[in-house]
């Protein structure tokens, strides 16, 4: 089913509801292989709710129906020299998809790239949704201004809840200036802790880093313009005499961890869209996991998956995001989980054949009174249990 307007979306789930049907919800399907699959007999899909509704560049806010590309809002937003705060990343390769992704689908998972560590997370730039709940009833949360405290905050709870809870229908961005321009300086040859050290005294320092990853040697020379050998990556994002000089300031406040390049503006912009789109595992066979912990932490999750499973990893948000790929096993999710859990961490099973991630918790489990709220919550909201019925965990 592929509803063109609002409406339609609401009759849709309101007849489903009225039986019991369960529903697959999707926008064009660019990340069917993320998390659990879905048992459904029919797709709902918002592809059909394309297109721009309002975009004020004066006011730094865009709206857009949730089936409408990200490379269309994308494109509308730069021709005005602005930007989506929260750098979305592109994973469609990463799947094997050739459908472009739609900006529903980016906030139904909340995906969020290198920004994420200086700038926040997609939910915190999502101003208002107009979404239909499990009942057929249309909701509205935020508004379409940056000063909003009206009502609950639904953006959040949405956003990133994989179309569990509501269908996305229409969302509101804040956007920012593009920058003028962006530096990266690049570490060569540190081990995980010592680029962790690094990437910390980076973003510790009041140069405003907006970027800060780690690229072992077997990965490094996928990332254009990196090279060979381990290298540890800073980006600075401003105007140009801003740029020259933080940079120049911070390479003096690095020296301690060895020679520091800086790479230029073109050069930036490949090497971090290759981290944000996750490009060195690409092409690889496989599951990919992403792990979530304290910086610190990451390192230590890299060296306890290389002994499991001879893992390939990087480390993005200052090593709080550890990429992980490996072979598609139970073994190797296990020992994932365990990694993760043992450095006080979460992890999420990103990518993987079907059969794995119908077998495995893809997320970890909630501990009893996180799960009874959200048990109550999604009863709130779909208390049939018919929007995407055992995405993130069996049987829910």
């Amino acid at each position: 089913m592929m509803p063109g307007s609002e409406e339609g979306v609401i009759e849709a789930i309101r007849q489903a509801h009225e039986v019991g049907e369960p529903l697959a919800v999707a926008g064009r399907g660019s990340k069917q292989g993320l998390l659990r699959p879905v048992q459904a007999a029919r797709t709902l899909s918002t592809a059909g709710l394309a297109g721009i509704t309002l975009y004020s560049p004066s006011e730094l806010i865009i709206s857009a129906r949730a089936g409408t590309t990200l490379g269309e809002i994308e494109a509308a937003v730069a021709a005005k020299g602005q930007h989506l705060v929260a750098e979305p990343p592109d994973f469609t390769a990463l799947f094997g998809q050739s459908q472009a992704q739609t900006i529903g689908g980016v906030v139904g998972a909340n995906l969020s790239g290198p920004r994420r560590v200086a700038w926040g997370a997609m939910r915190d730039h999502v101003m208002g949704v107009r979404a239909v709940n499990g009942m057929g009833e249309a909701i509205r949360s935020g508004g379409r201004v940056l000063k909003n405290v009206t009502g609950l905050d639904l953006c959040k709870l949405l956003t990133g809840s994989h179309g569990t809870l509501a269908v996305l229908t229409e969302v509101t961005l804040k956007v920012a200036p593009v920058p003028e321009q962006r530096a990266t300086l690049v570490l060569r040859g540190l081990a995980p802790g010592q680029a962790v050290a690094a990437l910390s005294a980076a973003l510790g320092s009041p140069y405003a880093v907006s970027g800060a990853a780690h690229l072992p040697a077997a990965l490094a020379g996928f990332v254009p313009g990196i090279g060979p050998g381990p290298a540890t990556l800073m980006r600075l994002e401003e105007f140009a005499p801003s740029i020259a000089y933080r940079s120049e300031r911070l390479r003096a406040d690095l020296a301690g961890f060895g020679a520091v390049e800086v790479l230029d503006d073109a050069a930036s912009r490949l090497a971090w869209a290759a981290v944000r789109d996750c490009a060195p595992f690409a092409g690889m066979q496989g599951a990919i996991w992403r792990v979530s912990v304290r910086p610190s932490r990451g390192p230590a999750v890299a060296a306890a998956l290389e002994a499991a499973f001879g893992a390939s990893w990087f480390l993005d948000w200052g090593g709080g995001l550890v990429w992980v790929a490996g072979p598609a096993t139970t073994e190797a999710h296990d020992a994932v989980a365990a990694a993760a859990r043992a450095q006080g961490g979460t992890h999420t099973l990103f990518r993987a054949p079907e059969t794995l991630r119908a077998a495995v918790a893809v997320i970890p489990p909630e501990p009893a009174a996180l799960a009874a709220i959200a048990a109550r919550v999604k009863a709130a909201f779909d208390p049939r249990g018919i929007l995407n019925p055992g995405r993130m965990h069996a049987g829910t």
